[in-house]
Formats: C-alpha cells, sequence, structure tokens
C-alpha cells in the first residue's frame, strides 16, 4: 500500500493505472511466452498411451488443381525420396488436360508408389478442396493417411516416417509447415507469422486442448473421416484442417509431431499483398472457432498490444524513474521471448528468427488489428 500511494502522490491516479495495466499485460505475457509456448520445445509425443504397436503403412494424399509441372519434376521426387518402407502417394488431378493426365499416368508406371485419379473441372461446378480430398480419401488403399499439398516440400527424408509414428499414439495426426525462407523483412514477417500462430494450436494440442492442424501436413485415418460422415461446413471451401478437426479431435486420440525433420516448407507465391489474401481466405473460418480458442488467441494479441501501447506511453509522458522501470520491463519480457522463440525455432527447424524478432513482436499487433478489420469483409472466394 505504502509504493501505491508513494506511486499515487509521484504520478497521480494516471500513473497508477498505468502501471497496473503494463504489469498485468506483462504477466498475461510472460505467461503465454514461459508456461504455454514453453511447453513446446521440449515435449515428447512419446509420453502418450500406444494405439498401436508397429508404424503402419501410409497413403499421401495430394489435391492438384493445376498443371503444375513444377511441383512433377521438383517437388514430387522429395516425397518419393522418403525414407520409409510402406507408402503410396494419391495425386487427385482437378483439371482438363488430357495430355497432362496421360503424362502423370504414366509416371506412375515408372513409379509404383504414385496412384493417380482425376476429377473432371467443370466451370459451371468448381471443385473444392475439400472434394478433391474426399476422392483422394476414397482411393486410398491404406487406413491411415498423411495430407498434404504442392505448394509444400519436405525438409528432410525422414518426414513422412515421423508422420507414421504419430500414429502410434493418436489417430489424427498434426505436424507443421513452415513457409520458404527467402530475403527480406516481408519474407521475414510471413515466416514468423506462419511460425507463432502455429505456436497457438500446437500448444493447445499438447496441452490437450487442440482445435486445428495445418492443411499441408496433418493427418487420420478412414475410421475418423466416415465416421464423421465427411467433411463439415460444406458451404465453404476451406475448414478441413480446422472446422472439421474440431468435429473430430479429442483430448486422447490426437498425436502431436515436432521435429525439424518432420517440418514442411510451403512455397512463397508474393509478396505482403499475397500474404493478406491468404489469410483472409483461410482466415474466415476464425468467426466458427469455439470461443474458449478465440479468446486464447485474442488474449496474447491483446495483452502484448496493451503492453507496447502502455510502454511508450509511459516512456514519452512519465517522469525519469517511471520511464526507467517501464525499460527494465520491456529488456526482461524481449529477453523472455526472445529465448523462448529461440527454443520454438530449433525445435520446429526454422533459422534465423530471433534477430529481427523486437520488429515482428512490435507489429504484428497492429498487423492483426488490420487483419481483423480486413476479415469483416465477406471473402466470396470462401463460399459455395
Amino acid at each position: 500500500m505504502q509504493i501505491i500511494d508513494t506511486v499515487l502522490s509521484y504520478c497521480g491516479w494516471q500513473g497508477v493505472t498505468l502501471a497496473a495495466v503494463l504489469l498485468l499485460s506483462l504477466g498475461i505475457q510472460l505467461y503465454y511466452y514461459l508456461f504455454v509456448y514453453g511447453r513446446i520445445p521440449g515435449y515428447k509425443n512419446s509420453r502418450r498411451r500406444p494405439v498401436l504397436d508397429r508404424e503402419p503403412p501410409i497413403s499421401v494424399v495430394i489435391p492438384m488443381f493445376s498443371e503444375d509441372y513444377a511441383f512433377i519434376e521438383e517437388r514430387l521426387s522429395l516425397i518419393l525420396a522418403q525414407s520409409y518402407p510402406d507408402f503410396e502417394v494419391v495425386i487427385v488431378y482437378v483439371g482438363q488436360d488430357t495430355d497432362f493426365y496421360d503424362e502423370l499416368r504414366r509416371l506412375g508406371t515408372s513409379f509404383p508408389r504414385i496412384m493417380t485419379t482425376k476429377i473432371l473441372l467443370d466451370p459451371r461446378f468448381p471443385i473444392s478442396r475439400k472434394m478433391a480430398l474426399n476422392v483422394g480419401i476414397k482411393s486410398a488403399h491404406y487406413e491411415h493417411m498423411v495430407f498434404t499439398s504442392t505448394d509444400a516440400v519436405p525438409r528432410s527424408d525422414r518426414w513422412l516416417s515421423l508422420m507414421a509414428k504419430g500414429f502410434l499414439t493418436g489417430d489424427i495426426v498434426i505436424g507443421y509447415c513452415g513457409m520458404e525462407r527467402g530475403r527480406g523483412f516481408a519474407n521475414y514477417f510471413m515466416r514468423t507469422w506462419r511460425m507463432m500462430h502455429a505456436a497457438d494450436w500446437l500448444a493447445r494440442a499438447i496441452r490437450r486442448r487442440p482445435y486445428k492442424g495445418i492443411l499441408h501436413n496433418f493427418g487420420f485415418t478412414k475410421k475418423i473421416y466416415f465416421g464423421a460422415n465427411g467433411f463439415n461446413h460444406l458451404n465453404m471451401n476451406i475448414g478441413e484442417d480446422d472446422l472439421f478437426m474440431q468435429q473430430v479431435m479429442t483430448r486422447d486420440n490426437v498425436s502431436v509431431v515436432l521435429s525439424p525433420r518432420a517440418t514442411l516448407s510451403e512455397k512463397v507465391w508474393g509478396g505482403v499483398g499475397w500474404w493478406m489474401s491468404q489469410l483472409r481466405y483461410y482466415g474466415s473460418a476464425f468467426r466458427f472457432y469455439p470461443g474458449a480458442v478465440k479468446r486464447f488467441i485474442r488474449l496474447e494479441l491483446l495483452s502484448r498490444l496493451l503492453f507496447w501501447v502502455s510502454a511508450v506511453v509511459a516512456l514519452v509522458l512519465m517522469p525519469l524513474e517511471y520511464k526507467l522501470a517501464a525499460a527494465a520491463l520491456i529488456v526482461v519480457r524481449y529477453v523472455v521471448v526472445a529465448l523462448e522463440v529461440r527454443r520454438i525455432a530449433r525445435r520446429l527447424g526454422e533459422g534465423g528468427m530471433v534477430r529481427g524478432y523486437f520488429l515482428y513482436d512490435l507489429l504484428s499487433p497492429f498487423y492483426a488489428v488490420v487483419l481483423g478489420l480486413v476479415l469483416r469483409r465477406k471473402d466470396e472466394r470462401v463460399w459455395r
């Protein structure tokens, strides 16, 4: 009470209120980074109760919505080169190019692991990714399936074996996919945004409160899929990695695979404009998330925004002693955050994250506010 009276007499009620906001927001931030995200680096999936006694054969299902020769010539070979004895690659081609599909089929004669199927594209009846996945699931020969995209490539030849090992302890497997590393701050921002937002759903899954995976690197069994009568939210072109997963995920059936060797990289096709378009498209599902998940995500962003705003106000307007205390709190928070981000990045196989993190940490809450405003407008690409 004496400290409060001293601050009140020295700085007024505005100073006390500012100090309360600063300390409360700092406490919330430290809780997230130390006790929520901080569980990611040391997580061991092997501690879960096994449901299988050996790694199962795997069907890798990949939808293809264009005549992507770059995928065939460059990225597909990295999937076929996976160090795993028993798997197939099911490619679902959605298009009209008969010559391209014939080439895919000829590829299957040279590489018996490849199985191709086709959905004829009719402009009057657009085909969603969920519809393509449904065909791929029904075409797959194996019970256990892993899903990825033509835009993602494994970072090692152990990716599939680690994802398959995840099925030993769960009927649903979720892994991580980062963004392709490039030059410039825009690329760094996209990579860091992907990693730290993945930290939200990875941390929740580790705490047995899962709510999503990532469409480039997740899997489940046919029993899970057909037991739920297939994908939900059929009026939307999105939702297979979150809205559907929220329907089938439980505390005990989700296996989290975290390793640099189990990480994929998604190809970057543009700059910040392309990235915002992607976030707007896939972020349209957020309105349907459970309230607890929304609060969990928003609380971290809100507390970070309040911390920075109150810290800046203290540094600009308050007396010298107050400024020094605020500066000390900024240093303490940043040291904790930087150390935890470094540990998370190492576990997920991401490099060069800490160097520019201070700027990302400062700007990303404001970017999230802009994204929230953008998401208020209906994205016509989402709806069928």
